[in-house]
């Protein structure tokens, strides 16, 4: 667990009326803001701050890069390094910046949006539904990747105890990548469910990995945005131990992803792409 995820204070706990002095464990938020150049740039352009829990702040800033349109595999990223001042208790470095690659395609107006998002909506700051269905992907998915309903199933528990942050503070949102034998790859935890998944994404387009033939399972719900993130990264199969959303249900549809929700207790509906589950 990065130390920089955890965040002690002190508290008065009541039990009953009896008033007892303790200690806690709350989970980080900071503010990240999003720098990024092209080879073509004097300056850098700041593209949004997001409250977000200290940790993996390059795969963050990646991920969203990802997520809107604008780069699409390594290549498109010549450096993202952290920059500025250590700040706050934590001392943490709150600003990251992605020196594009010519081969990213970055267009201004698509990626107009308000300066800050909230760690819990990652899409309010849009400027416009028009910029979201132009980062949509180009077509749909045609990976035929399959996983045993049985195996399904076992992901939950197995995210759960993978969730270092979670288990000492109760209070973060993960995503993590699977292999469809039900192997872990990789679990990212924060404040905000966008960056969570921000941070898988970035994680595995930073090491090159390919998500065509992954699972990918949020701990909440399955908003828009997360559908829209997951398959600007190639992933054909997103279930999520919460409920979706009616507009990530019909995305899910329009680009034929495997689209599964409430999955625990040994159930789950399955929205859209059932043929990829593996059924009895």
């Amino acid at each position: 667990m990065d130390p920089r995820s955890v965040f002690d204070v002190s508290v008065i706990r009541l039990d009953g009326a009896a008033a007892t002095p303790a200690e806690d464990v709350l989970a980080a938020e900071e503010p990240l803001e999003i720098q990024m150049r092209t080879p073509a740039d004097a300056e850098w352009t700041s593209l949004s701050v997001t409250m977000r829990t200290p940790g993996h702040d390059d795969e963050l800033a990646v991920g969203f890069l990802l997520g809107e349109s604008v780069v699409r595999s390594r290549r498109d990223i010549v450096s993202v390094e952290p920059w500025g001042p250590l700040s706050g208790e934590l001392r943490v470095r709150n600003v990251v910046r992605v020196a594009l690659a010519e081969s990213a395609r970055f267009d201004a107006r698509l990626l107009r949006r308000n300066f800050y998002t909230t760690s819990s909506c990652g899409i309010c700051g849009k400027a416009s539904l028009e910029a979201i269905d132009a980062m949509r992907p180009p077509a749909a998915l045609g990976t035929e990747v399959r996983i045993a309903a049985e195996t399904l199933h076992t992901l939950p528990a197995k995210l759960r105890a993978t969730q270092d942050v979670f288990g000492c503070t109760g209070g973060l949102h993960a995503a993590a990548l699977f292999s469809p034998a039900g192997e872990c790859v990789a679990v990212r935890e924060d404040v905000g469910r966008h960056n969570a998944m921000d941070k898988l994404t970035g994680h595995a387009l930073l090491g090159e990995m390919d998500l065509a033939d992954k699972v990918i399972l949020v701990s909440g719900r399955a908003s828009f945005e997360l559908v829209q993130k997951a398959l600007m990264a190639g992933v054909s199969v997103l279930a999520a131990v919460g409920a979706p959303s009616s507009l990530a249900v019909q995305l899910a549809k329009a680009f034929d992803m495997t689209l599964v929700g409430f999955l625990r207790d040994g159930r789950c509906n399955i929205y859209a792409g059932e043929r990829r589950i593996r059924t009895s």
